[in-house]
């Protein structure tokens, strides 16, 4: 058996130092490029005089949005099937937007040559608060499109109006809550960066850059320079952390491309974490206006919901074409619930563009914290405890396949079992009851709780594409003579452990040791097509592609043992490892012995062809659904405000765990995202657009300090929809969803004054409301 606890194989790299990352790459001749960027949040470019630059005798290009305009590349597709600019060319729509790109023997000499370009800027208004994009004496930010006179991106809606209307009509009771989850960022440990070299000679653009999707970034870059995509290699080494802030394509790789196309040398240009902070993708920054109705005994009916998105400047999100918001439409959760419909309206603003699937699938965590904190409202209105009105309205397992009122289908489940799992563990009448008694000694002790169902594995291609392009994933297989295999997969690992896990799936079908499976990812050279690594999906849909190429290879396995045993194929079982004839386990065949003589001598029927070796597109037929429950205690400080998480709970259940150590791994970092969402981060602007998080002393990260020594549960439901059995094991959103995180922890401290969800609750915030100052609404300038 291949599944269960096993250290990862990357690790011994890793531990090392030997780890191989995009700046770790160097090219003979290399030069080195840099970004001029806007210190505007909006403002039209009257001139750029680059003359002082040019003349450093280090700078061998200066490349500007007119430069790109002559050879029509100034601006790029999105994500979002909108456009961005790569340099700009009539106004900046951002702080930190690029302007140009400088291109110098080294790295420091390119820094230094940015100050010597001069741009004219004539400032303009800018529109921060998603609030007033649509004013109508808003500026227009996007007037490059033809024909635009407002900050309108979509509107977008699912479920059932009428029906849900009908149902708050006659409703006994309904709640609403205002909320806000607001701008976060991924904070990778890597930034980003590229190192392109073009050759003159053979036409061959090689590309490396730490992209969690290097196939769709081929694909785009094809698009974009008009480059045949056969003479595109892309190649993603190690990555230090994506989070899904690592999707897309940023305008320095597209420069950086250009640089070496201009000097005929290769380029490399890595931003700093400033630059990292500032320019590239956020998540969330969603305001939220959620309503339930319910029973007054606690049956909950209906839920609506209204959202006002902000996509930033330019609509980049990295989400299924069909979904403009993302899966937010899984927001009726875990619940039975009769009728839901949600609204969501998108707006430019002058922030960065982005709005990524940051440790979850699309949109999810919105989704999850906005019901949530809405059956959290609903139970203190009701006076029942949040645990008790969560019992009475979850799903049961009878209930499932489940189809949610927004068109989901669940697959499987046991959400009671996995509740009172996480209230055995926290041991949660306990809790209260110590609660009751230090409230009346005065101490500030809070008790949050939250559940979730995520939708992940990313998708069925009927239903998702990016750009046209579905989300099928590739897998290819080979067994060499000596019974040693390679497998290559076209998702992309940035620490969930893939050459691990997959290797672990092959060792479980052909019955071969893991550490004799090598798994090749990340060169678009070395491996089949597919979509890559975000949203979850790896395990569900590349993992499930590995079990179903190990199969065919297995199969044809079998011919050749048939033609090893003298017996029919048909008279042979699989079992411990070994092709078998039925009934005489002695005369099995290990996988080993198999491909020795699949490339022998060996006289196999006509029509079989000898070698053991498969290749498989996997398309999944419906995405799969994991869920937990979260139990979170917090104490605060009522003299200083200070925060501390006292204790976590977590119960998971992500069907089969192909090796636990690894899942564990992930719930950490789910968890320490959420503890970190919920009390300190947020990327934060004031009124003129100026950001005020570039750097980690003002974007801040929780660290060891903040976070407590984590309780962990699980259940098991296996998934019916997948050949493993696997909901997405090994991937960062699927277990430890920080959204409920972000729930327990904001429930756990409502009592204390925060009776609204609006984010952060940093603990100065906490500390003005437990003084009885108001707690900032506004978080413009937190």
């Amino acid at each position: 058996m291949s599944y269960g606890r096993m250290h990862r194989k990357e690790d011994a790299r890793f531990i090392r130092g030997r780890g191989n990352y995009t700046d770790d790459v160097r090219l003979p001749g290399m030069l080195y490029g840099a970004v001029l960027r806007s210190p505007h949040a909006h403002a039209r470019i009257v001139s750029v005089d680059t003359s002082a630059a040019e003349a450093h005798p280090k700078v061998k290009a200066v490349i500007t949005g007119e430069t790109l305009a002559g050879l029509n590349l100034a601006w790029m597709p999105t994500l979002s099937q909108d456009t961005q600019a790569v340099l700009a060319t009539d106004k900046v729509r951002f702080q930190g937007q690029e302007v140009a790109f400088v291109v110098a023997e080294d790295a420091y000499s390119a820094r230094d040559a940015l100050e010597l370009i001069d741009v004219e800027y004539e400032p303009l208004d800018a529109v921060i608060d998603a609030r007033k994009a649509l004013d109508a004496a808003a500026p227009v930010i996007r007037d490059d499109l033809e024909g635009r006179t407002d900050n309108h991106i979509f509107d977008w809606e699912a479920g059932d109006r009428a029906r849900t209307e009908e149902i708050f009509a006659g409703a006994e009771v309904t709640v609403a809550q205002d909320m806000l989850y607001p701008r976060v960022h991924p904070a990778p440990l890597e930034t980003c960066g590229a190192v392109a070299d073009f050759d003159k000679v053979t036409g061959k653009l090689t590309v490396w850059c730490p992209t969690q999707a290097p196939h769709a970034h081929r694909t785009l870059y094809a698009m974009v320079a008009g480059l045949p995509e056969h003479k595109i290699r892309v190649i993603s080494p190690d990555i230090g952390g994506g989070f899904g802030g690592k999707v897309g394509i940023y305008p320095g790789y597209v420069c950086a491309i250009v640089g070496s196309i201009v000097t005929g040398r290769p380029v490399k240009w890595m931003e700093d974490r400033s630059e990292n902070l500032m320019s590239t993708a956020f998540a969330r920054d969603y305001h939220m206006r959620g309503e339930i109705a319910a029973t007054r005994d606690g049956r909950i009916q209906a839920i609506r919901v209204k959202v006002l998105a902000d996509h930033g400047a330019f609509n980049g999100t990295a989400q299924p074409t069909k979904f403009p918001a993302g899966f937010f439409h899984v927001f009726s959760g875990s619940y039975d619930i009769e009728a839901a419909h949600c609204e969501v309206t998108g707006v430019y603003t002058n922030k960065a563009p982005g709005g990524v699937a940051y440790a979850c699938s699309f949109r999810i965590t919105e989704a999850v914290y906005l019901v949530e904190r809405l059956v959290d409202v609903l139970a203190a209105e009701l006076g029942l405890d949040p645990a008790d009105l969560r019992m009475r309205n979850l799903l049961k397992p009878e209930q499932f396949p489940y189809h949610s009122p927004t068109g989901w289908e669940y697959d499987s489940g046991d959400y009671p079992k996995a509740l009172r799992l996480a209230m055995d563990l926290a041991g949660y009448d306990k809790l209260r009851a110590e609660q009751a008694d230090r409230r009346a000694r005065g101490e500030l002790m809070g008790i949050g709780i939250s559940f979730f169902t995520e939708a992940v594995g990313a998708g069925p291609r009927k239903h998702m594409d990016i750009l046209g392009l579905g989300m099928a994933d590739g897998a290819e297989l080979r067994v060499h003579p000596t019974g040693k295999a390679v497998l290559r997969v076209s998702c992309q690992s940035q620490g969930q452990g893939h050459e691990t896990t997959f290797a672990q799936i092959v060792g479980q079908e052909l019955g071969i040791p893991a550490d004799d499976v090598e798994v090749v990812h990340g060169d678009t050279d070395q491996t089949p097509f597919g979509l890559g690594t975000y949203g979850s999906r790896s395990t569900p849909v590349s993992g499930a592609a590995t079990a179903i190429v190990a199969r065919k290879v297995r199969d044809r396995a079998k011919i050749v043992a048939a033609a090893m045993l003298e017996a029919s194929p048909d008279d042979l079982e699989w079992a411990d490892g070994k092709w078998s004839v039925v009934g005489d386990p002695a005369t099995g065949r290990s996988m080993a012995e198999i491909a020795l003589a699949a490339h022998s001598n060996l006289e196999l029927p006509d029509g079989v062809e000898g070698h053991l070796d498969a290749v498989t597109v996997y398309n999944p037929p419906n995405l799969t659904y994991p869920f937990g429950a979260y139990i979170c205690v917090v104490d605060v400080d009522p003299g200083t405000g200070q925060v501390k998480v006292r204790r976590f709970v977590a119960v998971d259940d992500c069907g089969v765990r192909i090796n636990p150590m690894i899942v564990e791994g992930q719930i950490h970092g789910g968890l320490a995202d959420g503890v970190g969402m919920a009390l300190m981060q947020v990327m934060a602007f004031d009124e003129d657009g100026n950001h005020l998080g570039a750097s980690f002393m003002d974007y801040l990260l929780p660290t060891s300090m903040e976070c407590p020594s984590w309780e962990l549960g699980e259940t098991v439901t296996p998934s019916p929809t997948h050949p493993i059995g696997a909901k997405g094991v090994g991937e960062s959103a699927t277990v430890g969803s920080p959204a409920a995180v972000v729930n327990a922890v904001v429930d756990a401290l409502r009592p204390y004054g925060v009776r609204h969800a609006d984010m952060p609750l940093t603990p100065a915030n906490v500390w003005r409301v437990t003084r009885g100052e108001p707690f900032r609404t506004d978080l413009a300038i937190p």
